[in-house]
């Protein structure tokens, strides 16, 4: 009776009601498009390491984010492969290169040389062609997304990078990379272009039998190796993030931005909801006055708070949803863990309701005898 009470008091004041539901609706929105664009950048940040497929990645001494490593030796990988808890270790190069556009200009791209047949840290959507393409000699993936810049080459076309001629066998699909548009290749090739020395390589990827326990493996890689860094995916890849955001203006003001927004947003629905309470002030006073007691007016209160909260949450997700698929194939950078939907649905339906708890005391305490002044 009291919820329907709530609703219908709602209904009547639809210019309050209508302020409200906008506010939540466009604070949802905004702050939930901010958190996926800063997550996007995040998966952008350490994308290589987040698709490589290894349990563990070896590094150059003090390697404090994957795009920073040195040079090591490629024989870890034969003096790892043979212990008894690694299912298989391979080598990965990448490095800047030049890639030259078909009308002259110099595009930066980062060039990742995998040793085949297996390809691991390979490239893992394909928009054309696939990892056989990889196979070939003088084979180089490009990204759909960064065709235009290169000029639109084609599958089979002709194209240099690094004064190195290659020819294009696949095209990727939002293959993104934070410290270059990503160009994949075989280990050869790789060498060829990047120039880098012999028998050397950036990281060395190990994937663990199943059942290994994972703590007990690393230590036993960093004993075999202990001029090297020896660091769990998991753990190279938070470490890759943070080094980001401390260390450039994009992370930390772009996150700095998100917080903001989702700090103003918490006001504005606060205060909206507020305000709502206290502008229905006189529709109490006659609740009040037909016999309505004070735990009455707290639950129509609450029931109301919910009820535009619920409403707001649905309606903006819906228009989220819209953007993270908008931009699912795009340049601009968008991912929402699952975990964030429902941890900004629950604080926003909590600032609604602390919203109209701020002005509960007035809504109570509202004299029946009011209503006829």
């Amino acid at each position: 009776m009291r919820s329907r009470v709530a609703f219908k008091i709602l209904l009547h004041d639809r210019s309050t009601t209508a302020g409200a539901l906008i506010g939540v609706i466009a604070i949802v929105f905004l702050v939930g498009q901010q958190i996926s664009v800063l997550f996007g950048l995040f998966t952008y940040m350490s994308v290589l390491v987040d698709h490589g497929g290894a349990d563990i990645w070896i590094c150059s001494k003090n390697t404090d984010n994957i795009n920073g490593a040195g040079y090591i030796p490629e024989r870890y990988v034969d003096r790892v492969s043979g212990l008894a808890e690694v299912a298989w270790a391979e080598p990965l190069l990448f490095g800047g290169a030049s890639l030259v556009t078909r009308d002259g200009k110099n595009e930066a791209v980062q060039v990742v040389g995998l040793r085949n047949p297996r390809g691991a840290a390979g490239p893992w959507r394909f928009y054309e062609g696939g990892q056989d393409g990889l196979l070939e000699f003088e084979g180089v993936t490009i990204e759909r997304l960064d065709a235009k810049l290169y000029g639109s080459p084609q599958v089979g076309d002709s194209i240099e990078i690094g004064n190195v001629h290659v020819r294009v066998s696949a095209i990727t699909q939002s293959v993104k990379g934070f410290a270059g548009r990503l160009v994949f290749t075989n280990m050869v090739k790789a060498h060829e272009i990047i120039k880098s020395p012999p028998g050397r390589c950036k990281a060395v990827l190990v994937k663990l039998n199943d059942g290994v326990n994972l703590q007990a493996a690393l230590e036993r890689v960093r004993s075999v190796l202990p001029g090297a860094e020896v660091l769990s995916a998991a753990e190279l890849s938070r470490m890759t993030r943070i080094y980001y955001v401390k260390n450039t203006g994009m992370g930390g003001s772009f996150g700095l931005s998100t917080l903001i927004g989702a700090l103003v947003g918490i006001i504005i629905i606060t205060l909206t909801m507020y305000t709502g309470v206290l502008q229905r002030q006189k529709d109490f006073a006659v609740l009040r006055a037909l016999g309505a007691r004070k735990l009455d007016i707290f639950i129509i209160v609450l029931a109301q708070s919910l009820m535009i909260g619920i409403v707001g949450v649905f309606i903006g997700f819906l228009l989220l949803a819209g953007f993270l698929s908008g931009t699912l194939d795009s340049p601009l950078p968008s991912y929402l863990p699952l975990w964030i939907a429902p941890v900004l649905a629950g604080t926003t339906l909590a600032m609604c309701v602390l919203g109209s708890l701020l002005a509960m005391r007035k809504a109570i305490s509202v004299e029946p005898a009011s209503v006829f002044r």
